[in-house]
């Protein structure tokens, strides 16, 4: 029986105009996942960034001030709102130096991991990161979906004004 199966379902398919390849579309499971979209990469790389700040303020508070721990608590509700957006088979690690896609999963450039001698970054350095991170999702606006541009949009305006809170 499996055997006259095999044999008569490309008559079959012949038979109704459809060719064998067009029974089976969709994706190959021997290609491996498809490519991520643009939007889905230019989120991870944002939410890496935002978990990069997240770990700059951590480690500044315990040497600048508690006063930026406001601040802290703001970037930590923008992680939240971006990880909502992203939604992948696997979740991204939030934590710094474990990642995703791409190694865009929080990784702390050694210019940001804090003053030489393992001092906690100060509010200059934070002040810098801030305006560089701000910077950054500007650019990233004409690229992005209206919806996402709006989020970014809102975070850079956020990140401006640490920059002012910072003493800036």
């Amino acid at each position: 029986m499996l055997l006259a199966s095999a044999t008569t379902l490309p008559l079959l398919l012949a038979a109704t105009g459809c060719r064998s390849s067009e029974a089976f579309a969709g994706p190959d499971p021997l290609a491996g996942p498809p490519s991520p979209a643009p939007d889905v990469i230019t989120l991870e790389a944002v939410i890496a960034a935002e978990t990069n700040l997240i770990h700059l303020y951590k480690t500044a508070i315990s040497g600048v001030s508690r006063a930026t721990a406001p601040l802290l608590s703001q970037h930590e509700q923008h992680l939240a709102q971006l990880s909502a957006r992203l939604v992948l088979p696997s979740p991204l690690s939030s934590a710094p130096g474990q990642g995703g896609r791409g190694g865009l999963g929080g990784t702390v450039p050694p210019q940001d991991r804090g003053a030489p001698g393992g001092r906690p970054p100060g509010l200059a350095q934070l002040q810098a990161a801030e305006r560089e991170s701000a910077a950054n999702l500007v650019r990233r606006l004409g690229a992005a979906e209206p919806a996402l541009a709006q989020l970014f949009a809102s975070i850079a305006a956020s990140h401006a004004t640490h920059v002012a809170a910072l003493g800036g």
